[in-house]
């Protein structure tokens, strides 16, 4: 993928890896903007010079004038990034832990959905253009105490699979990005092995840029997770994860 030239809205780009992505873009030569819901984190951006639209992937109103507005400043739009996303803990013995999984799948599975929705017309019109999904390494070797962010980050990945299949022969083409643990939001305080954000924007960037683009851009950090179950270490590594189960107000004290 060239990444200069390139017109690039990233969705759940005002922080952390979405808004280092967004630099990272524009630094290579891309007009780039970043669509989110704070109105504060937006008008940091519009001060670094990206354009900014207001949007939210829960709502399908949202996103359709999201849709319009930025189709409107940028007609020439090639790159749409989808990445809004909630990680929530849950307890699965309270039922109480349904209002989580309900917020997690309808803002990471159907709000992705709801985007590529909303600008495939367009890209397809075009006859050229990139999808860029966001899923995570928890998508293949989930987390126990965020159940339903790995069901949905799995959703994604075969959803993105499918959607590639769909738009063969278009010249949209679908790439999905597999983040491991990075040090964002105060990551690196929560897991000490989570990887430097710098470090894996350099090495995503690099991925990209790859001729052909990979179908599935995966840092070197990522890969214990993507292929557990081919290396045969899926079960050894969920019984080491389901130690964080003590995170868990139930089961402390």
């Amino acid at each position: 993928m060239d990444l200069s030239n390139r017109t690039v809205l990233i969705v759940g780009g005002t922080s952390g890896i979405g808004r280092e992505l967004a630099r990272r873009f524009a630094a290579a030569g891309s007009t780039v903007a970043v669509g989110g819901r704070s109105p504060k984190a937006l008008s940091e951006l519009a001060g670094e010079d990206f354009g900014t639209i207001s949007i939210d992937v829960t709502d399908s109103a949202s996103v359709t004038a999201a849709r319009d507005a930025a189709l409107a400043r940028y007609p020439e739009l090639d790159t749409v990034v989808t990445m809004s996303g909630v990680m929530l803990l849950e307890d699965l013995r309270d039922p109480a832990h349904f209002e989580a999984a309900a917020t997690t799948i309808d803002t990471n599975l159907l709000g992705t959905i709801r985007v590529v929705d909303a600008f495939t017309p367009h890209l397809v019109r075009r006859g050229t253009g990139t999808f860029m999904t966001v899923t995570s390494g928890i998508a293949f070797l989930p987390f126990p105490p965020m159940p339903s962010y790995a069901a949905s980050k799995a959703a994604v990945h075969a959803y993105s699979e499918a959607l590639r299949a769909q738009l063969d022969g278009t010249g949209v083409g679908v790439v999905e990005l597999v983040p491991p643990a990075v040090a964002t939001a105060g990551q690196e305080k929560v897991n000490p092995h989570a990887l430097p954000l710098n470090d894996f924007a350099t090495e995503v960037m690099h991925l990209l840029s790859q001729d052909p683009t990979p179908h599935e851009i995966l840092v070197k950090g990522v890969l214990v997770h993507r292929w557990a179950e081919r290396d045969g270490t899926y079960d050894e590594l969920v019984a080491q994860r389901s130690r964080a189960l003590a995170m868990l107000p139930s089961r402390q004290g």
